[in-house]
């Protein structure tokens, strides 16, 4: 008699602030029908205690809200050790898995490209089907439908190898909120490996501005100067924060408020905090050029 083949192991990351009642158990509930696979969830309350558990589920209370990196940090700490999967799924609480085999498909495409360390789903709006262009992770999102090699992330809904996210030391925890991807994605392409887009699998999130943020404008502004000092050779670092100054300044021309608010991020950005530097070779910076993406955009 055969024997059938092992399923593959994914330990699925979720976050919660107890702020979406009706977001939350939806998103739950998609996750946990997930076939084709074998699951392990873990929620992490991020300074609070979880409302929502679904019985099974692996919980982490934190008494404060450390921002999302680094609580997506501590849950794949939590599901870490003999029995971690091969792979890690971060997912949004207020998105949804609209069918079944969303994370097979995931994980097939995977093994398809051994030489993408993370896997990006297509993300879309649920009641318009429009994938923004923040989701698409390259520069050239004009057709969102188009799969290939990429060289940055969406952070809220993506699978992850797991070996290779533990050994390039997972997300900047520090960074609180914004722009955590591009520091993930730059250590992932150092390490010798890539990302692929895999359009073809679909996750529905809902179209929300992140300006709706009070912290965005600053937070994003420091978090580039920051991604710019730990992960740049030093010979790029002011193109490229020139670079996002004279873009961000042409997009913000109508609000001077916020472009004022960006320019205190910064500000605190070249003030330091940035951590420990640890910049990308030339020759990744070649591969990433080759890509799509050079390091200065």
């Amino acid at each position: 008699m055969s024997v059938p083949p092992k399923l593959a192991q994914v330990d699925a990351v979720v976050l919660t602030m107890n702020d979406r009642p009706e977001e939350f158990p939806k998103a739950m509930a998609s996750l946990l029908a997930q076939q084709g696979i074998d699951l392990r969830v873990v929620i992490v309350g991020n300074g609070c205690h979880p409302d929502h558990v679904p019985e099974g589920v692996k919980v982490v209370t934190l008494p404060e809200n450390v921002g999302i990196p680094e609580g997506r940090n501590v849950g794949a700490a939590a599901l870490a050790g003999p029995d971690a999967g091969e792979y890690l799924f971060f997912f949004d609480n207020d998105a949804v898995l609209p069918t079944h085999d969303v994370l097979a498909q995931l994980v097939a495409q995977a093994r398809r490209h051994p030489e993408a360390a993370y896997i990006q789903p297509r993300i879309s709006d649920p009641d318009t089907g429009v994938t923004v262009r923040r989701w698409v992770p390259r520069l050239r999102a004009g057709d969102p439908t188009r799969p290939g090699t990429v060289t940055t992330m969406a952070e809220g809904v993506l699978l992850v190898r797991r070996e290779t996210f533990d050994r390039v030391g997972g997300w900047p925890g520090h960074f609180f909120l914004y722009h955590e991807g591009f520091d993930l994605a730059f250590r992932i392409w150092d390490a010798g490996h890539t990302g692929w887009y895999a359009p073809e699998v679909i996750v529905h999130h809902p179209a929300t501005d992140p300006a709706r943020h009070a912290l965005y404008m600053r937070l994003v502004a420091r978090n580039r100067v920051w991604v710019a000092y730990r992960r740049l050779p030093a010979l790029l670092v002011p193109l490229y924060i020139g670079a996002w100054i004279g873009i961000t300044s042409y997009r913000t021309l109508s609000s001077p408020r916020a472009l004022a608010t960006w320019f205190v991020g910064l500000w605190e950005g070249l003030r330091g905090g940035h951590g420990e530097r640890s910049p990308i070779s030339w020759t990744t910076v070649w591969r990433l050029t080759r890509a799509g993406r050079p390091p200065v955009l």
